[in-house]
């Protein structure tokens, strides 16, 4: 599904703030494949999927999604089969539109829009069974403005947005992180159902370590915008807390970093 090949991205180059993001990253990503990437701040993880989802064009490199090169489209041009959800549950909905708006305008992601009114019986029905596998009563509040909705409730709105026109990639990029202990595992879990039901190929940027080892099908390591590590199947089901760790030690030295420290507690 996903093909990336030798992609590097600069920012700042020739400054004193130069900074290498991504250096020589190649992945093949099979249809289906649920990736969690880890790594400490800076290692490159949101900026690889800013390559993938088009935000930023590479220095060098290639990405190639379902066989078509899109290096050169720009993310409006990949939305119509790339979903994402961000850390922040402010930045996937429109605070000021409702709840049937936000759908009506997810679902026309990719689509040459009319200027016919953008929400219909046929379409309120299709949100309203969406929305009804949350069990948050959202099905009946169709009419509420979003920004009513707490954090959780709109994270979980964003992940059925994005995941609504049955995207080829769905990108994840800390999605549970701002969210309570609680409502992280409720997201985490619609997270797990939406991809499953729909064997859908997703990448997840995540900071819990733990997380990383239990949800999907391959795990992958970066550090300085490289990946270090690259697991699936029996090996990566292996795999505990205290590897992960090993990891960082080895391409470190001593691992003193507090962010880390507090993750694996967390975990």
């Amino acid at each position: 599904m996903i093909k990336l090949r030798n992609l590097r991205k600069v920012f700042n180059p020739g400054s004193i703030n130069e900074n290498l993001a991504v250096d020589k990253v190649s992945m093949d990503i099979k249809t289906g494949d649920f990736i969690t990437i880890i790594g400490s701040n800076g290692a490159g993880k949101s900026t690889l999927l800013n390559l993938i989802s088009g935000v930023y064009p590479p220095d060098r490199g290639k990405v190639v999604i379902d066989g078509r090169n899109v290096t050169g489209l720009k993310e409006y041009q990949r939305a119509g089969f790339i979903g994402r959800v961000f850390q922040d549950p402010m930045m996937g909905t429109c605070a000021s539109m409702t709840i049937e708006e936000n759908f009506s305008m997810a679902k026309a992601r990719g689509i040459r829009r009319g200027l016919r009114f953008g929400v219909n019986r046929k379409a309120r029905r299709l949100f309203k069974e969406k929305l009804s596998v949350l069990d948050l009563g959202l099905e009946d509040r169709l009419k509420d403005k979003v920004g009513l909705l707490s954090g959780g409730q709109r994270q979980s709105l964003t992940l059925l947005m994005a995941t609504l026109n049955s995207p080829k990639v769905l990108l994840l990029d800390e999605h549970t992180a701002a969210l309570d202990p609680k409502t992280a595992q409720q997201v985490i879990d619609l997270t797990k159902t939406i991809v499953e039901e729909s064997s859908l190929t997703t990448i997840m940027v995540t900071h819990n370590m733990q997380q990383a080892i239990d949800i999907g099908t391959r795990l992958v390591m970066m550090h300085r915008g490289n990946i270090i590590m690259d697991v699936k199947g029996p090996e990566k089901m292996k795999l505990t807390v205290d590897d992960l760790l090993e990891e960082f030690r080895k391409v470190r030295g001593n691992l003193t970093d507090r962010t880390m420290l507090t993750i694996r507690k967390e975990s």
